[in-house]
């Protein structure tokens, strides 16, 4: 008989890939500075603008 060596999946695995390929943080800006104390503001995004509102119920509704 042949003896066949397996190799456990785990051994493929580095050590910690979670650091490896963990992202940057992402930037938190807040309503407030974004809005600016305003009630609606333009955004250009690929050469098409957005309009980004705040709600009478404090939500934000982005639209094209």
């Amino acid at each position: 008989m042949h003896s066949v060596k397996q190799t456990s999946p785990i051994a493929a695995v580095p050590a910690n890939p979670v650091a490896a390929s963990a992202p940057a943080p992402l930037r938190r800006i807040t309503s407030a500075a974004l809005m600016q104390e305003q009630r609606e503001v333009e955004i250009e995004h690929n050469n098409k603008i957005y309009r980004l509102r705040v709600t009478q119920l404090g939500k934000l509704i982005l639209t094209a």
